[in-house]
């Protein structure tokens, strides 16, 4: 059995969590939209004809906000299509997923479905097809209260009150050459600058996200960020990164440690944009929207499910249908520990994405939705994680991974709520076969109880919820963990994801 320590202190924060951490991303893409959140005909459906089994597990989920309506989607999308009377909206072709997609859904019913689940709207604007124009139009039909004819427009189509949507992406991946309109750094800097200076004049206080790199294994990576902000820097607030991760050819040793590959892309972009603020001799912090973020495995899209016929462009086809096991949740609730970790520079992201495609949550068509493995590190993160995250001190043995050296068996990250008195401490073990028996020191959050301690594990790491079994993986208590003296000993079974709480004595 291999040992651990870590200590908490909660005199040293690395930055307050912000609830946007806890975002989601819903694309017009494969079965997200139709047949996920938007199903008229299924026995639960409400008179919008939105599940309701899909909004009560959103909620559970506790998403905060939610990224729409794209993605690579976006850079082709007229957003007046999907507004007004239903029966006139024209269906058009999806160049980025190779689909057609009908309008059924668009700004206005999804605004409804947000209100429904409780989250907040971060709208991504085309510049990859279209530009300034278009961009100050939909913030104009979606912000403006009335007495424009876009706004009296958004008022006659049923949604007297303002959207007041306050973060906006500028595009997106547009580094990448599958994008529509994707250019240079220096040609997307300048559009996206314009557009950012536009949008200001209606409101100024908009928060602005500006493309980053879709990959930190872009050739361009690096290049990218320096040229957009040198372009951008005094008109955004955001930079956005993307990432993906799945096992390549079964190493799972260095796909456990996928995480170590996050931590280095958000300190490269941090440097980057600290580079260009010192350059500029600004007192403006740029921060971090981790607006994409999963595991994926798009090697399976690659080879099974990319639809490339001139002839077929079908209507929410299925796309992207990741079946999630407990190795990949572990993975998943490792990048959550990286995104808290950062906490003083990412200040927003969006798992992508919610329903269907590459998802936490699945579901059949006029069946049942359930919840993927991937559920419940999240849901776990959203409800515990409050606060600032805690800088901790880690000592643990080093495995060796392929691709990423030595790495620590063990991963953590913790949070405090001071005014609350509560405290979530989040465990990785990353072994293949080996149980950690960690030791966590929290005399200095003085005196508390041991609240819950749940670990996500299987003995079958490949193990998954499925249509056919959907409560095959659940996480568990574990029984393992004692207080004894301010030391918390908890035994980590191999591949796991852990929450330990800790509530401050009363009296």
């Amino acid at each position: 059995m291999i040992p651990a320590r870590l200590t908490l202190d909660p005199h040293f924060a690395v930055g307050p969590v912000n609830r946007r951490l806890f975002g989601s991303f819903v694309e017009h893409l494969g079965r997200c939209v139709y047949d996920g959140i938007y199903e008229p005909g299924h026995p639960a459906a409400d008179e919008h004809g939105f599940r309701t089994d899909v909004i009560d597990l959103v909620r559970e989920l506790g998403v905060s906000a939610i990224r729409y309506p794209g993605g690579n989607f976006v850079s082709g999308y007229r957003w007046e299509d999907g507004v007004g009377p239903r029966d006139e909206r024209p269906t058009r072709l999806d160049l980025a997923w190779h689909s057609r997609e009908t309008n059924e859904i668009g700004l206005d019913e999804f605004a409804v479905w947000l209100g429904k689940v409780g989250s907040e709207m971060m709208y991504a604007v085309n510049l990859g097809t279209r530009g300034v124009q278009e961009a100050l139009d939909v913030l104009e039909y979606a912000n403006l209260r009335s007495g424009t004819t876009l706004s009296d427009q958004r008022f006659a189509n049923g949604a007297a009150e303002p959207h007041d949507i306050r973060i906006w992406c500028l595009g997106n991946e547009m580094d990448g050459p599958w994008q529509l309109g994707h250019g240079t750094a220096r040609a997307y800097g300048e559009l996206a600058s314009k557009t950012a200076r536009a949008m200001r004049q209606i409101d100024p206080d908009l928060e602005l996200v500006v493309c980053g790199s879709s990959s930190a294994h872009m050739p361009t990576f690096g290049t990218w960020e320096r040229e957009v902000l040198e372009e951008t820097y005094d008109d955004i607030d955001f930079i956005s990164c993307h990432a993906y991760y799945e096992p390549i050819d079964g190493d799972y040793a260095s796909f456990l440690a996928s995480a170590v590959d996050m931590d280095g892309f958000i300190d490269s972009v941090v440097a980057t944009a600290d580079h260009v603020k010192a350059v500029r001799g600004s007192d403006k912090t740029i921060n971090i929207s981790f607006d994409e973020w999963n595991v994926w495995y798009q090697s399976r899209y690659n080879d099974v499910d990319r639809i490339t016929a001139v002839d077929d462009w079908p209507i929410a086809p299925r796309l992207l249908e990741d079946s999630y096991s407990v190795v990949d949740a572990v993975v998943f609730g490792n990048l959550l520990i990286s995104l808290i970790r950062h906490a003083d520079r990412v200040t927003a992201a969006s798992l992508a994405q919610l329903v269907n495609v590459i998802a936490p949550i699945m579901t059949e068509p006029g069946g049942p939705a359930w919840r993927q493995t991937t559920f419940f590190p999240f849901a776990a993160a959203s409800r515990l994680a409050r606060g600032v995250t805690l800088e901790l001190k880690l000592e643990c043995p080093t495995y060796e991974t392929p691709r990423y050296g030595d790495v620590p068996i063990v991963d953590a990250v913790a949070t405090c709520d001071e005014e609350e008195g509560r405290t979530a401490v989040f465990l990785v073990n990353r072994s293949l076969d080996e149980e950690v028996t960690i030791e966590v020191d929290v005399r200095l959050l003085g005196d508390v109880d041991l609240g819950d301690v749940e670990s996500l594990h299987d003995d079958d790491m490949h193990a998954a919820n499925t249509l056919e079994r959907r409560d095959r993986v659940r996480p568990k208590a574990n029984t393992t963990a004692t207080l004894h003296d301010g030391i918390v000993a908890v035994t980590l079974p191999p591949v796991s994801w852990t929450t330990l709480t800790l509530a401050r004595r009363a009296g």
